[in-house]
C-alpha cells in the first residue's frame, strides 16, 4: 500500500471546536472519523453538558459516547481572558473552527467569523446556531424539541390526537450533518483557491429543509398532510399492518400501481381488488385507507408468519418488521457486514458502530477513544509552548 493509499481523507487537518450538546459534536465526530484531529474545548469542571444527560453507558452519557470518540478534550474558561487567549492560539494553528456558542458569544470572545477569517485567511469558520445569526428569533432558545415544534415537524408526526416529536434529535442531526458537509465543501474550495471562509448553519434552517415535502404538499395542495403515525399522508398501503394476535406488525411500502397489482395478485391473492374503484389509484387508496387496511389485515390474519413472509418475498414487495432497539443491536445485517467494533473510553472498551460511509480501499475510519474531561489539556498546552509551571499557574487561576 502506498503512502497515499494509507491516508484518510482528512489526515493532517486540525479542527478546533467550542462545542456542546449534539449538533456541533456530530459534525466534528464525522470529521474525526475521516482522520481530522479534533480538539474539543470544554468548560472546566462539568465540561460539555451532554456528558450529564444520562449515565447508562457504564456511567457515561449515551449522547456523549455516540458523538465524541476520536477527540482531544481541552478545558478552557472562555470567559477568562487567558482561557480565551489560549483558544485563539489553538485556532491560529487550525484548519477549521466550529462553534455553537450562544448568539454573539464567539464575537465577544474574539472568535467571530469576521475577525478570525481576516487574521487567518485559510481558516474555515463554521457557526451553528438555533435560528440563524439575524432575524427576530436570533436570540430565542433553540433546543431540539422546540425546533421540531417550530418547524412543524410535530404537526405531521404522531396522530391527530397525539402529536409526537421524532424519537431522535432530528433538528440537531440535520444541523450537524449540514455543518459537516459545509466544512468538507469549504475545505475542497480552499484547495482550489487557497482561501478558507466562513459559513453558518442553523437548526431551524436545517430542519426546515427536511420539511420540503409537507411544505410543497401544503402550499400547492391547499391542505397540510394529516399526521398518520407510521402511515403516509400521500401513499397507501404504507405503514404498519396487523398480522394476527400475538404477532408483530408488518411494515408495507407500496409506492406505485404496478406494485399494487402485484401485491393484490401474489400476496393477497385477491386480484379483484385492483378493479375496485375504492382502490383504483393512489389517490383513491389514500382516501379509502381504512377500508384498504381492513382488506389487507383480513388476509394477513389468516396466514402464518412463514406463509406471509414467503408471499411477500416471492412477490418482491417492500416490507420489514417493526424492530425495537434490542432487535436492531442484534440485527443479522449488522453482524454479517461486521458493522460493530470497539472504542476506548474512561469506562473501558465500548461497542461502537463503524461510520456509514463504506470505503472499499484505504485505511479504516478513525475509531479512537472517547476522552475524559480535560484529558488532553496539559499535552495541548505543552504543544503550544507553555512550560509546566505556567500550566500550573493557569490551573490555579482557573483559566483552564
Amino acid at each position: 500500500m502506498t503512502s497515499t493509499e494509507a491516508m484518510r481523507p482528512l489526515d493532517g487537518i486540525t479542527v478546533v471546536a467550542c462545542e456542546q450538546a449534539v449538533a456541533a459534536p456530530m459534525a466534528t465526530r464525522h470529521l474525526a472519523d475521516l482522520g481530522a484531529r479534533v480538539i474539543k474545548i470544554e468548560r472546566p469542571g462539568p465540561g460539555d453538558f451532554a456528558r450529564d444527560y444520562d449515565t447508562t453507558v457504564h456511567g457515561l452519557s449515551s449522547h456523549f459516547v455516540w458523538l465524541n470518540r476520536s477527540k482531544e478534550s481541552v478545558t478552557l474558561d472562555l470567559k477568562h481572558a487567558e482561557g480565551a487567549r489560549i483558544a485563539r492560539e489553538l485556532v491560529a494553528r487550525a484548519d477549521v473552527f466550529v462553534q455553537n456558542l450562544a448568539p454573539g458569544a464567539a464575537a465577544r470572545l474574539g472568535l467571530g467569523a469576521d475577525e478570525l477569517t481576516a487574521e487567518h485567511p485559510r481558516l474555515v469558520h463554521c457557526s451553528i446556531s438555533g435560528y440563524g445569526e439575524d432575524g427576530p428569533y436570533r436570540d430565542a432558545k433553540a433546543y431540539d424539541l422546540l425546533i421540531q415544534a417550530e418547524t412543524g415537524l410535530m404537526s405531521i408526526t404522531g396522530t391527530p390526537e397525539q402529536p409526537a416529536k421524532s424519537g431522535v434529535p432530528a433538528a440537531d442531526i440535520a444541523a450537524g450533518m449540514y455543518a459537516y458537509s459545509g466544512v468538507l465543501s469549504a475545505l475542497l474550495l480552499r484547495e482550489r483557491t487557497g482561501r478558507g471562509g466562513a459559513f453558518s448553519v442553523s437548526l431551524f434552517d436545517g430542519l426546515t429543509e427536511w420539511m420540503g415535502f409537507p411544505m410543497y404538499y401544503t402550499r400547492y395542495g391547499g391542505s397540510a398532510p394529516v399526521p398518520a403515525g407510521a402511515a403516509h399522508a400521500a401513499i397507501a398501503p404504507y405503514g404498519p399492518f396487523g398480522t394476527g394476535e400475538g404477532r408483530p406488525d408488518v411494515m408495507l411500502a407500496i409506492q406505485n400501481d404496478r406494485e399494487w397489482v402485484r401485491f393484490c395478485e401474489s400476496v393477497l391473492r385477491r386480484p379483484e381488488l385492483t378493479r375496485d374503484e375504492r382502490f383504483a389509484d393512489m389517490t383513491a387508496r389514500v382516501r379509502h385507507r381504512d377500508e384498504l387496511r381492513a382488506e389487507i389485515e383480513g388476509v394477513f390474519a389468516a396466514l402464518t408468519a412463514a406463509e406471509l413472509d414467503a408471499r411477500l418475498e416471492e412477490a418482491k414487495i417492500a416490507h420489514s418488521r417493526r424492530n425495537g432497539m434490542a432487535e436492531l443491536i442484534e440485527h443479522p445485517q449488522l453482524a454479517a457486514r461486521n458493522r460493530w467494533t470497539e472504542v476506548g473510553s474512561p469506562a473501558g472498551p465500548l461497542a461502537a458502530l463503524i461510520p456509514p460511509v463504506t470505503v472499499t480501499a484505504g485505511p479504516p475510519p478513525r475509531m479512537d477513544p472517547i476522552p475524559a474531561i480535560g484529558q488532553h489539556t496539559d499535552a495541548v498546552l505543552t504543544e503550544l509552548g507553555y512550560p509546566a509551571d505556567e500550566v500550573a499557574r493557569l490551573r490555579a487561576a482557573r483559566a483552564v
